[in-house]
């Protein structure tokens, strides 16, 4: 090693190309470290498959840098300040994280370098959560006027980075390398920014024109599936956002990314609203939590509930670590309003299982539902499983795909006498549990 080295900790960046604090890290007189924390708090907290593409992933990335990349285990408080000794490192260089564990991380690893810079550029976002604001400099509760101010604003152009950007140091013999985990679970999607990139090109070409028109509908199978790609970081949304264009798909998906950026926003803004009501007022709401509700919980988790569309999207969940948007939004107004459950009883289970699981966007898109969030749900809408089955699925091929026992059944969305032995009747009855949800909700108002 010669000259000044720095270090290059990735963490929901996993990748080379458009990675701002790369060009900050690559000084023309030093050499950089690549380098990895398995933090067991977050192994912890995260699904077999999420866990499966990280590990994809970084193999993917260690490819590219040649087997340059340096993975140890352990606490990044302790692990990083290791790594900055052992090389003689001046600074870290990493992309801001603004969720609440990331932010309390960060400061504990910059408390712990002490005299060694640690040094934040660009972030998972086209626009970060401090960017935008309203004049009086207070965050923004509504995704409407969010939104302008978002466009108003802009992002700047993908950098300019690679493999090749920096001298990568060598971590043979480097205190506490391991080896990347091969991972428990099957994935029924690859992983890593060469992926995510071929992802891209593909859904660009073949379905973003579409987009607009039929991203509500899980049959066609016409989403991006880019959530994962985005959840690491192996793409970059600016990356994606140059190729977009400005035709109604472009616009439409367009707006699903500023959604993204909102929805961490106001997580960043309001940190407890991870876990608690974004809107207090509903703390007050009644909801079920006995033995029985455990077992309409777990009918629910099963797709055993006797409401195919349901049924359908939590199938697909445990079979493959995905569910289609639209489908998820049926299964969570499911969960609130008809089987009267917590919302936060979903939303771990979503983070559990899904690959993409985001603290942000799955948390704020349950409070949507549960009608306690921004921009929330009007609490007298509850989604008609029969009819929302009917709109976004009308030929039944989704239920079909992922519930065998309706694959003979000529109507899936009403099904008559004609329901297949083994199929379970619906474990409530939807008019009566909209019905009391109503009440409920009216009770607090």
């Amino acid at each position: 090693m010669v000259g000044v080295p720095t270090l290059m900790w990735f963490r929901r960046d996993l990748r080379l190309s458009d990675l701002p604090p790369l060009l900050d890290a690559a000084r023309p007189d030093g050499d950089v470290l690549a380098c990895y924390v398995l933090d067991p708090r977050l192994a912890a907290s995260s699904g077999a498959r999420r866990l499966r593409y990280l590990y994809d992933a970084l193999r993917d990335l260690d490819n590219r840098l040649d087997g340059r990349l340096h993975v140890s285990r352990g606490r990044p408080e302790v692990r990083i300040p290791e790594l900055a000794r052992a090389v003689g490192a001046t600074s870290v260089h990493i992309s801001a994280d603004f969720s609440p564990f990331g932010a309390r991380r960060d400061a504990a690893v910059r408390s712990a370098l002490g005299e060694v810079a640690l040094e934040s550029s660009g972030s998972p976002y086209l626009v970060s959560p401090h960017r935008v604001a309203k004049k009086d400099g207070s965050p923004y509760k509504v995704f409407t006027p969010y939104f302008r101010a978002w466009l108003d604003h802009g992002w700047r152009t993908p950098a300019t980075t690679g493999p090749r950007t920096a001298n990568w140091i060598d971590p043979t013999g480097l205190p506490a390398r391991t080896g990347i985990p091969g991972g428990d679970a099957d994935l029924e999607m690859p992983a890593g920014e060469r992926a995510a990139r071929r992802q891209w090109k593909s859904f660009v070409k073949s379905d973003l024109d579409g987009y607009a028109r039929d991203r509500d509908r899980p049959d066609l199978d016409t989403t991006s599936r880019m959530s994962a790609h985005l959840k690491f970081g192996t793409i970059h949304p600016r990356s994606m956002a140059i190729d977009l264009g400005g035709g109604e798909g472009a616009r439409a998906y367009l707006r699903e990314l500023a959604f993204r950026d909102f929805y961490a926003t106001v997580l960043h803004a309001w940190p407890d609203s991870a876990w608690w009501n974004w809107n207090r007022a509903f703390d007050a709401i009644e909801v079920d939590t006995d033995d029985a509700a455990r077992d309409r919980f777990e009918a629910w988790k099963a797709g055993a509930t006797g409401f195919p569309i349901i049924d359908a999207g939590m199938r697909q969940l445990a079979q493959t670590g995905f569910m289609h948007n639209r489908v998820r939004m049926i299964a969570a107004s499911f969960l609130v309003k008809d089987l009267h459950l917590p919302w936060q009883w979903g939303a771990r289970w979503f983070l559990d299982q899904l690959v993409d699981g985001d603290m942000a966007s799955n948390q704020h898109g349950w409070q949507w539902c549960a009608g306690c969030g921004t921009d929330a749900a009007p609490y007298f809408r509850v989604f008609n499983p029969a009819s929302q089955g009917a709109k976004f699925d009308p030929d039944g091929a989704y239920i079909r795909r992922w519930v065998a026992e309706l694959a003979e059944v000529d109507d899936v969305h009403h099904i008559g006498d004609d329901r297949p032995q083994g199929y379970p009747e619906p474990i409530v009855d939807h008019q009566r549990e909209r019905a009391t949800a109503l009440r409920r909700y009216g009770a607090i108002g």
